[in-house]
């Protein structure tokens, strides 16, 4: 028995250890924490169950036979965030430099099976240099079981990555199914080929920061969600992000009572939107002060600025935020703002959070470029996600609703449940000016009778009362109510039940 005991302790040193001390303190060098630190930092102090601690590989090509140690390159178990289940594999580039085996894969495969069956998220941190190429075909097999879990994971229950290290090869595939992606600035990246084969391929010099680093996957390529300033910050933010989420798509999201009154009245909302209607303002602003704390976790912070899509809490209650951004392309719809909210939509819609959709939208937005890359497609997948969802839909116009775009946002017409507008909203087909210029295109030679007709259209059509009249506006209201207004219709919205007709899955214009 003792024997027993003291091969089990060397066994879990070992693995413990992972690539050794020399390979830790390069990690530690780079501003890296271990697989196992990341951990430790993650969940909740002494709540790790680890799993499968013993594992090797059984590749016994290129002299691989010689090394083995336990766990192979990846830390998988179980523990808790907040006191609340989640499962966790967390890959360590000490050991053969975090590459997938077969052997490795099956860990992770493993949690990711639990998972489903109890329905807690999973999270994985990834650090890996891709496939391990000893073991050629075996480990891309391993991969593509770990993608067929992704997917059928895939709205069941809440998947998160966090990039930590690099990520190369069939290892991003991975992370673009999960539903959001974090990566850490400075020593995370991520790219289907790395610099040198695009140098062969395509001739062109590029570094791995900026072919795949943080900076390019959060503002040009919108791949992540988040970039972080180092691995402690990361872990601490995605704990946060964590506090929101339900477990799986069964269950609503977690009730976090603050003091902030359900009823408080922020009479600074008055006076955000400026009277000249060409003058932008930050709807940021109008987030902050309308939810819970003015605690607000944005999505994708730095890409199509646009819109802005996020977690906050109204009365305690989790909710998902979609608005126009009118600082950024005057609020426009365009290809990125659209896929962006529309994916964050459909990721709500899934687990059960309700959706709160602030509106000041001009439009589309125009030009070759937008035409040429599919706006009509693009923003169609903002249409269907809003249409297709389920859960409870509030939509408050703070100023601009005009033409597709104002059907897009949430309207009545795609089963808005709660449509509200504050005083100075414009719901119209366009704006005064270029209506005016169509419906009277023969006056164009006389400005002052086409000023006249301007004043005249705006005086009928730019405010809520022509949409009010048609029931497409349940209210109007003053914008310090707004809080206590959503607040009331979540309460009442509480036990929404709205089923879509039986499908295997809609068409998605994707």
């Amino acid at each position: 028995m003792h024997d027993i005991l003291v091969q089990l302790e060397n066994k879990r040193a070992a693995a413990r250890l992972g690539g050794g001390q020399k390979r830790i303190d390069a990690q530690h060098a780079k501003g890296k924490l271990t697989a196992r630190e990341r951990i430790e930092v993650l969940l909740d102090e002494g709540t790790f169950e680890e799993w499968d601690m013993f594992v090797e590989h059984r590749c016994a090509d290129f002299g691989m036979q010689d090394t083995k140690i336990p766990g192979d390159g990846v830390v998988t178990g179980y523990g808790m965030i907040n006191g609340r289940l989640v499962f966790v594999f967390s890959q360590d580039f000490t050991v053969f430099g975090g590459a997938l085996s077969e052997a490795h894969a099956e860990k992770i495969c493993k949690v990711m099976d639990q998972a489903m069956k109890v329905g807690a998220p999973v999270i994985g941190l990834n650090d890996s240099g891709g496939a391990r190429i000893q073991e050629g075909v075996a480990s891309l097999g391993g991969y593509a079981d770990v993608f067929q879990r992704n997917v059928m994971a895939s709205g069941v229950i809440p998947q998160i990555s966090m990039i930590m290290g690099p990520c190369a090869g069939g290892a991003v595939y991975s992370p673009a199914m999960t539903d959001f992606i974090f990566m850490v600035k400075d020593s995370s990246y991520m790219f289907v080929t790395g610099p040198e084969v695009v140098k062969t391929v395509t001739h062109e010099e590029v570094t791995a920061e900026e072919l795949g680093g943080a900076i390019t996957h959060n503002t040009r390529s919108g791949v992540a969600d988040g970039a972080f300033e180092n691995d402690v910050e990361a872990l601490l933010m995605l704990r946060r992000l964590y506090n929101y989420l339900p477990l799986n798509n069964r269950e609503k999201a977690p009730v976090r009572p603050s003091g902030d009154p359900m009823d408080r009245a922020d009479l600074s909302l008055d006076t955000l939107v400026p009277d000249n209607p060409n003058k932008p303002y930050d709807m940021k602003e109008l987030i902050l002060k309308t939810v819970d704390d003015g605690d607000f976790f944005e999505i994708q912070p730095d890409y199509a600025k646009n819109i802005i899509v996020g977690f906050a809490r109204m009365d305690g209650q989790t909710v998902g935020i979609v608005a126009n951004q009118p600082l950024v392309l005057a609020g426009c719809l365009d290809i990125k703002s659209s896929i962006k909210a529309g994916r964050f939509v459909r990721f709500c819609d899934a687990f059960n959070i309700p959706v709160i959709t602030f509106v000041d939208v001009p439009g589309f937005m125009p030009g070759t470029s937008q035409e040429y890359g599919g706006i009509i497609k693009h923003g169609a997948k903002l249409l269907y996600a809003y249409a297709e969802c389920t859960v409870p839909k509030i939509t408050v116009i703070t100023r601009k609703a005009y033409g597709g775009a104002y059907d897009v946002m949430a309207s009545k017409h795609l089963r808005g449940d709660v449509n509200l507008a504050w005083p100075n909203a414009e719901i119209a087909v366009m704006g005064a000016k270029g209506a005016v210029e169509i419906i009277f295109r023969e006056e164009k030679k006389d400005p002052a009778k086409l000023a006249q007709r301007e004043a005249e259209y705006k005086a009928r059509f730019a405010n809520p009362f022509v949409a009010g009249s048609r029931g497409f506006i349940d209210d109007v209201i003053l914008p310090h109510e707004t809080r206590k207004r959503i607040c009331r219709s979540l309460v009442m919205l509480k036990d929404k039940k709205l089923e879509n007709p039986w499908r295997k899955h809609g068409n998605i214009p994707l």
